[in-house]
């Protein structure tokens, strides 16, 4: 029986310098991205790295400087918001000279365990995108790494939000705008930001001095658990007492909404309007053709990477914008 192939050996450093003809010295400032090397060393070392599969030892360089420059991000599958958000900090990280570790919370993976998972993995700070856990084990977990919390606020945490007021206003004025006069909000129920932007819409309206008339609906954060509750609403409403609008809580909510709209006969947006939250992938789908508030991605994942790698960091608040499509165009007079 012939003798199994071994493995191939790593390059190492030393092979790089070898293949571009300069110095391991040398090599090791290009790699490190440190001055001292001319633009044509650099060209050579790094043309040498990419063509042997160089990639320097993080663990080795951790254990040299005592730092892994690494970034722990925990973040729900499903939602579309925080997938963007995590390719949006991975740039920002790679910017910054640090790498990113990602932890999935899921139906068999607890954000505790996913936040433990992260501090043993060696993250020097964890970036948290719409933690759900209490005050008090978010204050536990940070006493052991740095934790930023991006779209919530904690009063102990360096916090990273959306102005969800503002986005909310955005849309009320928007589709007063346009004629409507009767507004319905699908509340989003106890998912993260949702009491922050039930109560912007109920000051909307009360600003409006009795002109409009607004109309809260708990429905969740799901298209299953809005569709259930605005097809009810719309089969016992009587035509000219329902809603012209729909506000919901976030896109997939609306996924659920227009379900319902549908099913009931009605053209969106001549009969009635639908809007969203977040401006995710859902908002910009042809057949959706969603009206929706954008959160600032870039600016978000920017700030909670510099919280994160800068001690002491302050919280901040990051303003939306509106992005209007077909399915709120039409005005209703």
């Amino acid at each position: 029986m012939a003798p199994s192939t071994p493995p191939a050996r790593r390059p190492t450093l030393a092979d790089v310098a070898r293949e571009s003809g300069v110095s391991v010295a040398l090599a090791s400032i290009v790699m490190r991205g440190t001055e001292g090397a001319s633009e044509a060393s650099r060209t050579k070392v790094k043309a040498a790295a990419l063509e042997l599969g160089y990639r320097p030892d993080s663990r080795a360089r951790s254990l040299r400087s005592h730092h892994n420059r690494t970034v722990g991000v925990a973040l729900r599958l499903g939602e579309p918001v925080h997938a963007e958000l995590a390719d949006a900090l991975y740039a920002e990280a790679e910017a910054r000279g640090y790498e990113i570790i990602l932890g999935a919370i899921g139906g068999n993976r607890d954000e505790r365990r996913v936040l433990n998972t992260l501090i043993d993995a060696g993250a020097e700070a964890i970036i948290g995108i719409s933690p759900t856990l209490p005050a008090a084990q978010m204050a536990q977990v940070a006493s052991q790494v740095p934790v930023v919390s991006l779209l919530r606020g904690y009063r102990q945490l360096p916090s990273v939000l959306t102005d969800e007021a503002a986005g909310i206003d955005e849309l009320v004025a928007h589709l007063l705008h346009l004629g409507h006069r009767r507004l319905l909000h699908l509340d989003g129920g106890h998912a993260v930001a949702a009491a922050q932007r039930r109560t912007a819409f109920e000051r909307a309206v009360a600003r409006a001095n009795g002109n409009v008339v607004g109309t809260v609906l708990g429905a969740g954060a799901d298209e299953s658990t809005t569709f259930d509750v605005l097809d009810a609403y719309l089969r016992e409403t009587a035509a000219d007492q329902r809603a012209t609008a729909v506000l919901a809580f976030n896109d997939r909510a609306a996924l659920g909404a227009r379900r319902a709209i549908d099913l009931a006969g009605l053209r969106v947006p001549d009969q009635i309007a639908l809007t969203g939250f977040d401006d995710s992938e859902f908002a910009r789908l042809a057949h959706a053709d969603l009206t929706s508030v954008r959160q600032d991605v870039a600016a978000l994942a920017s700030a909670a990477m510099a919280a994160a790698t800068s001690p002491g960091a302050a919280s901040s608040r990051h303003a939306p914008h509106l992005v209007v499509r077909g399915s709120s165009a039409t005005s209703k007079h």
